[in-house]
């Protein structure tokens, strides 16, 4: 896209480089002062700099970023993302709603070509592989055949759109996950277009853990899917001038400590101060200290947080990773260069000015885990036993039919665990830190122990308790983009099986890293074997288990689940872990590091003490210890310096856009416009948005008599308005398929299906865990139809409503739509009906 500027304040310069020459907008031109902006902030003014005169950013704009002493003043501005990144579960609604307008236009008589994206966009297929087999050799290759099998339809469609769009690329299925794929490869941290212009690399992404490129210095975030579809096609997204908080680090991290743990520390400190909406900004002299695929790390929980970025500055540490990750060594000159002309290069010593500021030294983290049900509520390792049992009391089911938590994944902020709330949950935001943790003091509990046998279908007898670790899973690009944590997994797995500790039988293991590169470094380590011994075997290429795609447990286990009412636990290397995401049959989720992960698989239940009780014994009858397994920093760096090269990441992505076999011999539809097939797809239908669509907007209108819909309380996530995950054969979207002859095991997901309104309309409001007020006693998508009283779901209600010409309005308390970026919480509750929601605040994310 051609950069445009009026250059009002003679700020375009040269930059020469011994390859080029480019051009470029100093930000000192504005005005001195802007030395002492954070670095966030300038990368902000770059861009308003950059488009200044485009006829949506104006001087004045300009000069109140340059002039930020902290306060955000409420003033609106313009931004306009380098490019956007998507994945697959948000990026097909996308690429459907831009296939519409194409037919639109027509409509209109203009030229489809024109719906295009005017900025580089790139979709990675990562959200639909499932953990259908584990803990095989094959496991890998049977997971994908499924995957492809049940979305073939969704990826020849993704594959006509990429003939058909301008600047869209998409990295098929089996590859990586976004975010790890934009850390390692696609991100540039310092841009050129094709006028020569040199600026910051910013992105948009549909997707809510966007930032954890925020670690190269890259400012980008998650935004629904129509914000996406409008920065594609070249508008900009609006957004007030933010409050950035300064988190300054000190100290160094101790022998024994993780990326994982740091995190987990930082999102309790975090979400205690409260940074819901604003920047957060990295300083001080323990920044330099903090390896690249750590500060990934920290980007990437953001929205856990509730930031809407937590940035690093750029500093050799980021040369160090570009280099490492097999960037040119042009693009890494530039990035230096650039940083430095512009004072964005990291200073230690400095202190930007800030709209508040956080300290956290390094050398006070301690080995963490987070659970049952949110990622702020970290759980000290040395009291992980004692916070269990205090937890498993709240987590206990009061009836058999309450322990189905048909599977949506929650969004960043979710319900509350507290009894009597109205509507989702409360927010915690302005609780103190030892209120808002479930577990309070961590008082001794009364531990609740059942006995129950099970025959699993191997034959294998267990009995398992509560609190016994149904599923482990090194998962997510939170983790596995961090080479020393995972190494730490594979040594501490070696030493492990040389002391001869097995996983329990009743634990089912996975191992799905968000890039190749993982597995060629376990290769070059000589670390698989050992990993494979512990039921560590490769998965699949995505996210898996950390958005819910655990698949199903042993059908013996789930039995028991049901008719014993069995508290079981998963235990996984990601970043949300809320009730009901994970696994319905599963209650408690706790995060953790990768080779804790492997600990508590190998001790099969979470009422442990791991850093006092034996893991078990060794052959010559000696206990074995998590002290005696866990590999030392010296052992961890050994093992990154020897096994990961540069070779490995330009080897993984020189054909990152090829895919295998049966990506490349799909049978793909060509042509500008898509073939709607709506009498026989299920997957994709031409949605209804831009039918009858006038030349001129319609005017606002008054709306009178109006129903209520739905009465909701506070917290009202994206995930309530539109779940994700399984679809219950007796919900409406579950009816909808039967008629359509799809059988139950073909059903899919909500996410998968977003490129089908007729699904979507059907479970928006659907998710189980929804209290509506009009319907006292329900949990789920129902409501009362008036003025009859009659209850029935919320798609029936809104059909009669429709039919008679009743407009509809949703009512609910604070932080509405907040969590996920999902457009279809939006879109379906348009096709609802519903000419207005009315809530006391909206989530950035959603509004």
């Amino acid at each position: 896209m051609v950069t445009m500027g009026i250059n009002t304040f003679g700020a375009k310069e040269t930059l020469d480089l011994p390859d080029r020459s480019l051009e470029f907008f100093r930000l000192s031109a504005v005005s001195p002062s802007v030395e002492h902006l954070p670095y966030s902030m300038k990368v902000l003014l770059e861009n308003l700099l950059r488009h200044e005169g485009d006829g949506t950013v104006t001087a004045d704009d300009v000069q109140s970023v340059a002039e930020w002493t902290g306060d955000s003043d409420g003033r609106e501005i313009s931004f306009m993302p380098a490019r956007v990144l998507m994945q697959d579960f948000t990026g097909v609604p996308a690429v459907v709603d831009l296939a519409a307008m194409r037919d639109g236009v027509v409509q209109l008589g203009g030229d489809p070509a024109r719906i295009s994206p005017q900025i580089p966009v790139e979709l990675v297929i990562d959200h639909s592989v499932t953990v259908e087999s584990f803990a095989l050799p094959e496991s890998f290759r049977i997971n994908a055949e499924v995957e492809f099998e049940r979305n073939q339809e969704r990826y020849r469609f993704l594959r006509w759109g990429q003939q058909a769009f301008d600047n869209f690329k998409v990295v098929p299925p089996d590859t990586g996950i976004c975010h790890q794929v934009n850390l390692e490869y696609l991100s540039q941290t310092v841009f050129v277009d094709d006028s020569g212009v040199a600026y910051p690399d910013t992105l948009v992404g549909t997707d809510s853990h966007t930032p954890m490129v925020n670690g190269l210095g890259v400012m980008g975030w998650g935004v629904g899917g129509i914000e996406a579809e409008a920065a594609l096609l070249g508008q900009p997204i609006s957004m007030l001038i933010p409050k950035v908080v300064g988190l300054k680090l000190t100290g160094e991290m101790r022998e024994g400590t993780t990326a994982t743990d740091l995190v987990l520390t930082v999102t309790e400190l975090l979400r205690f101060h409260g940074v819901v909406g604003k920047f957060v900004e990295f300083y001080g002299p323990g920044v330099s200290s903090i390896p690249l695929a750590n500060r990934a790390t920290l980007g990437n929980m953001s929205p856990e947080y509730g930031s809407t970025i937590t940035i690093f500055p750029i500093d050799d540490e980021t040369l160090r990773y570009m280099r490492f990750s097999g960037r040119s060594e042009e693009q890494i000159a530039l990035v230096e260069r650039y940083a430095k002309e512009q004072s964005m290069w990291f200073d230690p010593e400095a202190e930007p000015v800030f709209s508040k500021t956080i300290e956290l030294d390094l050398s006070t983290v301690t080995p963490s885990l987070a659970g049952p049900s949110r990622p702020q509520d970290r759980v000290p390792l040395d009291r992980s036993k004692e916070f269990f049992a205090d937890a498993l009391v709240g987590s206990l089911p009061k009836t058999h039919a309450d322990i189905a938590s048909a599977g949506s994944f929650p969004a960043s902020d979710p319900p509350a665990a507290a009894e009597g709330i109205t509507g989702a949950g409360e927010p915690d935001e302005t609780a103190t830190q030892e209120a808002s943790h479930p577990h309070g003091q961590g008082t001794p509990t009364h531990r609740v122990h059942v006995s129950v046998p099970v025959t699993m279908s191997d034959g294998t007898e267990v009995t398992l308790d509560h609190g016994h670790v149904a599923i482990a899973a090194i998962t997510s690009c939170t983790n596995t983009s961090n080479p020393s944590v995972m190494l730490a997994a594979g040594l501490l797995a070696k030493k492990a099986t040389e002391k001869g500790l097995t996983r329990k039988p009743w634990v089912k293991t996975s191992l799905a890293p968000g890039s190749r590169v993982v597995v060629d470094y376990y290769e070059s380590s000589g670390l698989t074997p050992y990993l494979e011994k512990l039921g560590f075997n490769l998965v699949g290429f995505g996210c898996t288990t950390c958005i819910g795609n655990s698949g199903p447990l042993d059908p013996a286990i789930s039995d028991a689940v049901s008719n014993d009412g069995l508290a079981l636990v998963s235990v996984l290397s990601g970043n949300r872990n809320f009730e009901g995401r994970i696994n319905p049959d599963v209650r408690m989720n706790y995060l953790m590091s990768p080779p804790l992960v492997i600990a508590y698989a190998i001790a099969g239940t979470m009422d442990f003490d791991m850093l006092n009780d034996p893991l078990g014994t060794s052959p010559d009858g000696q206990p074995v210890f998590l002290r005696d397994i866990w590999p030392t920093s010296a052992e961890i760096n050994a093992a990154v310096e020897s096994s990961v090269q540069s070779d490995m990441f330009r080897h993984t992505y020189e054909t990152i856009f090829d895919g295998d076999e049966r990506w490349r011999s799909l049978d793909t539809p060509s042509g500008a416009r898509f073939e709607w097939d709506d009498d026989n797809s299920t997957y994709i239908h031409r949605p209804p948005f831009f039918d009858g669509m006038p030349t001129e907007p319609t005017p606002l209108s008054d709306i009178a008599g109006a129903r209520v819909l739905a009465l909701l309380g506070d917290s009202v996530t994206t995930d309530h308005i539109s779940p994700a995950g399984m679809i219950a054969p007796s919900s409406p979207a579950g009816e909808w398929l039967s008629s359509s002859g799809v059988e139950r095991k073909d059903f899919n997901s909500y996410g998968s299906r977003r490129g089908n309104h007729e699904v979507m309309i059907r479970g928006t409001f659907g998710n189980v865990r929804l209290r509506n007020q009009l319907a006292p006693g329900t949990e789920g998508g129902f409501t009362l139809h008036l003025p009859e009283g009659e209850e029935t779901t919320i798609y029936d209600a809104s059909l009669r409503y429709q039919a008679d010409g009743v407009p509809l309005v949703v009512i609910a308390g604070k932080e509405y739509g907040s969590g996920s970026s999902r457009d279809w919480a939006a879109k379906g509750t348009i096709l609802l009906g519903v000419k207005a929601v009315i809530a006391e605040s909206f989530e950035r994310i959603h509004r």
